[in-house]
């Protein structure tokens, strides 16, 4: 017996139909089913608001549906009109799901494809040139190396000596390395005159070989192919619309010359005959839409627009040096309103929402049948209240109403932890499930435990997932440190005004005046300007503002430092050695710490659990290196 209620939804039948009922956290599961319904033999589109959103629904779509096949399409990872290219991971992803699509046309099967907003309203690629760019073959194969090499020149990757990141390829006599985004191992080609011979795993770190593939299948590095066919309509088209370039127009030169430029992307349209859509690639493909997509659509409609205009009225008196930057109209490279509406139209297109919908209009309502689960959020704020007896009692009530629940948490080591505390507090007996489908074997009034990282429970006629935030509240995650994108830099830029006073780690303290676009190497770089005493002038690279920190104390106090000057090595040399002699001191009272003895103290395993459970992040690898050491020193 399903414990995930019908919604109703006719099948093949097109026309705009809204699902009320879909409670945070229970979209997946509400899109299993809508999938099920409508189009139980082809693929779904779903839309999120943001991409933040799509890595929970995959984790609760494989605990919903494991065998149910799931692609993701993100959008370009740079703003709209950027001078920066999407980066590697997210080009490889778009062209993987692309690819898949295609596939799914040839083939149509059941399959949720995952898209956000952002990526729904991008103009794609012809279907025919990304299936034309895909590359597959197997030791055996007769291949023309130089046509190999000439395919991957044209796809974006870069020649190199020796390959030791994705994107790069090398070539010694008759082999050819390889490192193609997507793929997690580097591979080696050896060819024997045209014969490949075999397909090699190797490390790029060590260029050691660790194994054997069978087979390859390769993608194109970006959305833009530089073939002559796309460099002469690029040519041809930048001419109609801006007519004739001026000489210091770094993207017209290195299209013209075959080379690849920063941010030539935001200019597809005029590489190829047409572009398409998610639309065209699937023509009868049904749509859900995540609460919020409609308003996420429109926001990004208005910020494409925004950033179209701005760069349109470029050349104010701050960017009067800068190099013109001559974007593409909204509607070549982005889906207009109208555009998304007229796609919509012969197909149906469902939208999820959390709430009742008593009026829809002309759309027809159906229900999900979740409502949002209990959050104990008064429960947590009131220090007299354990929050844990609350819990173990509410659930203890919804067994008792012969419904089965399942304790989420978000990661194996979080639950483990969860499932300790529950035990103490009386509740045991709790069976680990890892799918819906083990979740329906349980006995009316039966409890488990769950991996899904939702972040609110839900409940139905027969199930209660009670998730672990609603226990301790929101999970605030640390995200990792990456490499910062030019988005993120103009976003950081941005924060800083006229006049506010700066220290540069090489340099000093300095006036940040404002952002200049300047030319250099041939090419536009949007640069941070700083002054500092002597009418000294530093132009600083957005992609290295890390440099730069804001000045701690009053700025009205501070003295600007000489460009090229001693007094700010001088300074910094002095707390170097400041903070020298307080490592001494460190050093010192450690090692008579690790002289002396003393008891040795060890939690109380039930409390300190609890105390643990209320850290409201997840934990880095360095804290939790910190804390086993802290644990080891006392115990």
């Amino acid at each position: 017996m399903s414990l995930i209620p019908t919604i109703g939804l006719p099948k093949g039948r097109a026309g705009q139909f809204i699902v009320d009922g879909v409670a945070d956290g229970y979209e997946a599961f509400a899109l299993v089913q809508a999938a099920h319904e409508i189009a139980p033999d082809k693929p779904v589109l779903f839309v999120a608001r943001d991409g933040q959103r799509l890595p929970s629904i995959v984790e609760a779509l494989s605990f919903a549906a494991p065998g149910l096949p799931v692609l993701e399409l993100p959008a370009w990872d740079c703003l709209p009109y950027d001078r920066v290219s999407p980066g590697a991971d997210a080009a490889a992803r778009r062209l993987d799901a692309l690819t898949a699509m295609i596939a799914l046309v040839k083939k149509p099967h059941r399959a949720v494809i995952l898209t956000t907003a952002n990526a729904l309203l991008q103009r794609i690629p012809p279907a025919s040139l990304i299936e034309a760019q895909t590359f597959h073959a197997k030791p055996g194969n007769q291949i023309d190396m130089n046509a190999l090499v000439s395919r991957l020149e044209t796809s974006g990757f870069e020649r190199v000596p020796t390959v030791r990141g994705v994107g790069e390829f090398a070539v010694r006599g008759g082999i050819l390395d390889l490192f193609a985004p997507g793929w997690t191992e580097a591979l080696r080609l050896d060819f024997f005159g045209d014969t490949l011979e075999s397909i090699r795993v190797f490390d790029a770190a060590t260029q050691r070989t660790t194994g054997q593939r069978k087979s390859m299948a390769l993608q194109a590095m970006s959305e833009v192919a530089l073939t002559p066919e796309t460099i002469s309509r690029f040519r041809r088209s930048y001419i109609e619309a801006f007519g004739a370039p001026s000489r210091d127009d770094g993207l017209y030169a290195a299209v013209s010359e075959g080379r690849r430029f920063a941010g030539m992307e935001h200019w597809l349209p005029f590489f190829y005959e047409r572009l398409e859509t998610v639309f065209d690639y699937l023509p009868d493909m049904p749509v859900v839409f995540d609460h919020l997509a409609h308003e996420a659509l429109a926001e990004r409609h208005t910020l494409i627009l925004d950033h179209y205009e701005a760069r349109r009225k470029q050349a104010d008196g701050a960017l009067k040096d800068a190099v013109p930057y001559k974007p593409v109209p909204p509607d070549l490279l982005y889906l207009s309103p109208e555009n998304l509406i007229a796609s919509l139209g012969p197909r149906e297109a469902v939208d999820f929402t959390p709430f009742d919908a008593p009026d829809a209009g002309a759309k027809k309502i159906f229900h999900a049948g979740s409502r949002q689960g209990r959050s104990f959020v008064e429960e947590r704020a009131d220090p007299t209240i354990n929050v844990f007896d609350v819990v173990v009692k509410h659930i203890a009530d919804e067994r008792a109403a012969r419904r089965r629940v399942v304790v989420a948490g978000w990661t194996e080591g979080s639950l483990d932890r969860l499932g300790q505390i529950l035990a103490e507090h009386h509740l045991g007996n709790l069976k680990p499930v890892a799918t819906l489908a083990e979740a329906e074997k349980l006995e009316p009034g039966q409890a488990a435990l769950a991996v899904l990282p939702l972040e609110s429970g839900f409940e139905t006629e027969k199930l209660v997932v009670v998730a672990e935030q609603d226990i301790l509240g929101d999970r605030l995650i640390r995200r990792s440190k990456r490499k910062k994108r030019a988005s993120d830099f103009i976003a950081e830029a941005s924060a800083l005004s006229s006049g506010d006073i700066v220290v540069h780690t090489d340099h000093g303290i300095g006036r940040f005046i404002g952002l200049r676009t300047i030319e250099a190497v041939g090419a536009p770089h949007d640069c941070l300007e700083i002054h500092y005493a002597g009418d000294d002038r530093l132009f600083l690279p957005v992609e290295n503002i890390e440099l730069l920190s804001r000045y701690g104390s009053d700025s009205a106090e501070a003295t600007l430092d000489k460009l090229g000057g001693g007094a700010w090595q001088s300074r910094k040399a002095r707390l170097k050695r400041r903070l020298l002699d307080m490592a001494g001191q460190l050093i010192r009272i450690a090692a008579e710490r690790q002289m002396r003895a003393a008891p040795s103290l060890v939690p109380a395993e039930g409390l300190y659990g609890e105390f643990s459970a209320r850290f409201p992040y997840e934990e880095t690898d360095d804290q939790q290196t910190a804390i086993d050491s802290v644990m080891g020193d006392l115990g």
